[in-house]
């Protein structure tokens, strides 16, 4: 992994072999990963929670989730109503199944800054990448830039949800805010401008726990990000799917809900998507979701016969499709 700085800007490139022909790829994202508590314990007794959805996470050629709490031995517990701090055993089970975390989200501070920071050291230990966080906020708001097939895909990742305490500085670790539309939009900007990407993907902690449905805000908001240039909106934070649409020929799918996460008992919160895509130079080719079921560990198995959202360029809308990964 080597570290570029065009001017002012910084992204994180990560450089692989050879363009295909057609330049396509394809990525997976998945929701909320939690390998504290439950899972943490899982892992350190050998088991992989992330084993049934292996086959298709490892058909893709980028796979790309949300790290829903810090990894680290360091910091104390910040006093707030759920603190999750994940050891360092569980880099190795998450490198095999991913390629890149986002850290943009309401836990990566929870255990404070030096602890944040003892993450961002690991990680790259590991040779996990992670976006939306850095030890200042123009690492935080830089893209992963990953290369595969011949394209460049960008990686945004921002945080819109309390405590913004977590958010990086001009000197202090943290991670990339988005309550500030402007600077985002600038960041989707730059991605394609300064940075040359092919495809830009902001992945996005926004919205409230368990609502059903996006806020106006965040629908406002998502459609903003594309008329900036984002080639698709992913979301999640809520640990509920909230539907998808099509703007401008773009998907936006609003969260993709749980991964891997205990502690939840409703069907709405142990049901998330698993967001399947293949990309080109003209932007999103075709999407489509497969849902998750999470059992009483928090492991999330697939559900093949239960209908998603999914899409194809040319669409213009969003069907229902089903079928095993």
């Amino acid at each position: 992994m080597t570290i570029r700085r065009p001017g002012a800007a910084l992204a994180c490139l990560l450089a692989f072999p050879a363009a295909a022909a057609d330049r396509e790829a394809s990525l997976v994202f998945v929701g909320d990963i939690m390998v504290a508590e439950r899972p943490g314990e899982l892992i350190a007794r050998g088991v992989d929670p992330f084993q049934p959805f292996a086959p298709l996470l490892a058909s893709h050629d980028l796979r790309i989730g949300n790290l829903e709490c810090v990894v680290a031995t360091g910091g104390t517990a910040l006093a707030k109503p759920y603190t999750f701090r994940a050891d360092p055993g569980v880099l190795p089970v998450l490198k095999r199944h991913f390629d890149a975390m986002s850290l943009a989200n309401n836990h990566s501070g929870d255990f404070g800054k030096a602890a944040f920071a003892e993450q961002l050291d690991l990680m790259r230990g590991a040779g996990l990448a992670g976006f939306g966080g850095g030890r200042n906020a123009t690492e935080a708001h830089a893209p992963l830039v990953v290369e595969r097939n011949g394209l460049r895909i960008a990686l945004l990742g921002y945080l819109e949800f309390k405590p913004r305490s977590f958010e990086a500085d001009a000197t202090r670790p943290g991670v990339a805010w988005s309550g500030e539309d402007e600077q985002v939009i600038e960041d989707i900007v730059a991605a394609r401008t300064v940075h040359h990407a092919d495809i830009v993907i902001p992945f996005m902690h926004w919205g409230w726990e368990e609502e059903a449905q996006p806020s106006p805000r965040l629908r406002a908001f998502a459609r903003r990000m594309i008329d900036a240039g984002a080639d698709m909106v992913v979301g999640g934070h809520p640990h509920v799917t909230q539907g998808a649409e099509v703007y401008r020929g773009k998907p936006i799918v609003y969260s993709l809900g749980n991964f891997l996460f205990n502690g939840f008992e409703t069907e709405a919160t142990t049901t998330g998507w698993v967001l399947s895509l293949r990309v080109g130079p003209d932007g999103v080719r075709s999407w489509r979701t497969h849902v998750a079921r999470l059992d009483a560990d928090g492991v999330p198995h697939p559900a093949p016969a239960v209908a998603s959202p999914c899409g194809r360029a040319g669409d213009g809308e969003v069907r229902q499709c089903t079928g095993a990964p």
